[in-house]
């Protein structure tokens, strides 16, 4: 037998409890809030929403499946669980299945608007970008000016190297969200890319301050440094896979320009690249490259780029030696799965 104000003040509880950090008090109460309705969406979907928060994506998707199941037309499980399967499973063909099947019931408007956000994610990590930007436009058209909405077209933008666009978009991001980590981290690449080193540093501090744990501070090394890193890098190689790659002169970067983001369609935000011809091409000799070969392939590694991934400088160094031997796996003609199983991604 259900005890509906029992549920509901367990809900209460449960709220109470997770927003003052006592997580295992917080299931506690719900629970408890289940015991008194067994087919309480609120209360799977609070679960689902506190195990996602503690790294438990496996048992938080069953929460949201197990609310929707309770509760077809709860949006809020529905919407959490198209945003795991994409956060966290990267499972983004299903994400838009679910997000279609959404837009084929009557939604209220920031829940349509939130669908169509959803959708650009997953379009985003499937490397579709105008169909991403398109959709987000659309969420924007339904809800108005969000800020989220606004940062994320920025990030497109940028990741489509049109960074005037992107920094108008993330600056009226940043008129409705100014504390928004995620906007300042994406202004200061692209005022990196601008050439503002001086204001993309200012930025990447305060992006820091905001989120630090999604955003920490670039590693910033001398060029010698780096320099010497590769070095040891290619050292490091075996003394036969040290004479495929004799005539592949390598290369260090700042950061990708414009003309090779668009040319090689990469991100400006790219760790390393091989262009060239690969040496199992028809014609191309891995021991003796020709004149014409070694003036076209080249390995690019970008300093900048590698130094926002890194925590700290052993963890740069060691991501310098994993860039450069991938680069490297590409210029012997490896695809992505070759050079994982060869030690060299």
């Amino acid at each position: 037998m259900q005890d509906p104000d029992r549920y509901w003040d367990c809900l209460d509880q449960a709220v109470e409890a997770s927003g003052g950090g006592r997580v295992e008090e917080a299931l506690e109460w719900l629970d408890e809030a289940l015991r008194a309705n067994p087919q309480g969406a609120e209360a799977h979907n609070g679960r689902g929403e506190i195990f996602w928060d503690n790294g438990r994506c496996d048992e938080a998707l069953r929460e949201f499946e197990r609310a929707v199941e309770a509760a077809p037309d709860f949006s809020p499980a529905r919407l959490n669980r198209v945003e795991l399967l994409i956060e966290e499973f990267q499972e983004h063909e299903d994400a838009l299945d679910l997000c279609d099947e959404l837009l084929t019931t009557s939604l209220e408007a920031a829940t349509e608007a939130e669908v169509y956000y959803l959708k650009a994610k997953a379009l985003f990590y499937l490397d579709d970008l105008e169909g991403a930007l398109f959709l987000l436009r659309r969420a924007t058209k339904v809800q108005g000016e969000v800020g989220v909405y606004r940062g994320f077209e920025g990030q497109i933008l940028f990741e489509m190297g049109c960074f005037q666009r992107a920094l108008r978009s993330l600056e009226r991001s940043l008129a409705l969200d100014p504390d928004s980590g995620h906007t300042v981290y994406h202004m200061a690449l692209v005022r990196e890319h601008l050439g503002d080193r001086k204001e993309a540093d200012r930025l990447f501090t305060r992006a820091a301050n905001l989120s630090p744990d999604l955003y920490p501070l670039p590693v910033r090394i001398e060029d010698r440094d780096f320099d010497g890193a590769a070095a040891e890098a290619l050292g490091a190689l075996p003394r036969e896979l040290r004479r495929y790659i004799q005539n592949c002169p390598i290369l260090v970067e700042d950061l990708p320009g414009l003309e090779l983001i668009r040319v090689e369609q990469i991100s400006p935000q790219v760790l390393g690249l091989f262009q060239g011809v690969p040496t199992t091409a028809p014609g191309a000799s891995p021991t003796m490259g020709t004149a014409s070969r070694s003036d076209t392939d080249r390995i690019l590694l970008f300093k900048r780029n590698l130094e926002k991934v890194a925590l700290d400088r052993p963890s740069l160094i060691e991501q310098i030696h994993i860039t450069l031997k991938h680069e490297i796996g590409h210029y012997l003609g490896m695809d992505e799965d070759q050079i994982e199983r060869l030690g060299l991604a």
